[in-house]
């Protein structure tokens, strides 16, 4: 990918996984609370977190979640039926990638784990 903005630093890691526990809104909302804390990340707001409550299709039921950052933000989708979670943290400070991809795996009790930075 062509860097359209070289002036601006920004790191951005993608995390995919199969987890094996069960999620609550309330568990994404301390993920998103605890995941920047783990790396030394500042939020200026509060998660917040939604739910389609049965809307659209059975297989897309969980949540989708957001934390803003004061160096960007941390974007989250959870599948409840499929037991599946994306995670984008995106940062204009550098942050460690193998902590917050060991967080995840630990926090969501993870079977199966993918990550890309990019």
């Amino acid at each position: 990918m062509k860097d359209l903005a070289p002036q601006v630093s920004r790191q951005r890691l993608l995390i995919e996984a199969k987890y094996a526990c069960v999620v609550s809104k309330s568990d994404v909302e301390r993920y998103l609370r605890e995941l920047p804390a783990a790396l030394d990340l500042r939020i200026y707001s509060a998660p917040v977190v939604y739910s389609p409550g049965g809307e659209g299709r059975a297989m897309n039921q969980g949540y989708d979640g957001f934390v803003a950052l004061i160096d960007s933000g941390i974007s989250i989708y959870v599948w409840e039926n499929v037991k599946f979670v994306s995670v984008v943290v995106y940062s204009c400070k550098p942050f460690d990638e193998a902590k917050a991809i060991e967080f995840t795996r630990a926090f969501f009790n993870v079977t199966e784990l993918e990550q890309m930075s990019f």
